[in-house]
């Protein structure tokens, strides 16, 4: 059997990303899901690029301020204590826009944890 608490705090920030990006799977022994927690400044974008998944289900948690997330459909906006989630094949990009007052700190969670499968979106 496993247990883990972790202090996300202390878990040092990925490098190279557009905001501040905490791989927390890897410190949980976790290999079936991706856990991240996000936190981006005003301006600042959470993924790489817009993109989608072929498998991977994916769920934002937002703990403070307010997650933007582009969808072919329209833009999705979530607060405090509110969950975004996407279904495989769905196009996303979740931002923090320029005007915001403040940074989002969202979590998130992907399962199954697959390499490789994130794919570009061309609108």
């Amino acid at each position: 059997m496993g247990y883990h608490v972790i202090d996300t705090d202390d878990v040092e920030p990925d490098p190279d990303r557009p905001c501040t990006r905490r791989s927390l799977s890897d410190l949980g022994n976790l290999s079936n899901m991706a856990i991240n927690r996000y936190t981006a400044a005003p301006g600042e974008e959470l993924p790489l690029a817009y993109h989608y998944h072929d498998e991977q289900e994916e769920a934002f948690y937002v703990l403070s301020g307010t997650l933007h997330v582009k969808t072919p459909e329209g833009t999705l906006e979530a607060g405090p204590d509110h969950l975004v989630t996407i279904e495989p094949d769905s196009p996303q990009f979740a931002y923090n826009p320029e005007d915001a007052d403040d940074p989002v700190d969202v979590i998130a969670v992907g399962a199954p944890a697959v390499e490789g499968e994130v794919h570009a979106y061309e609108p």
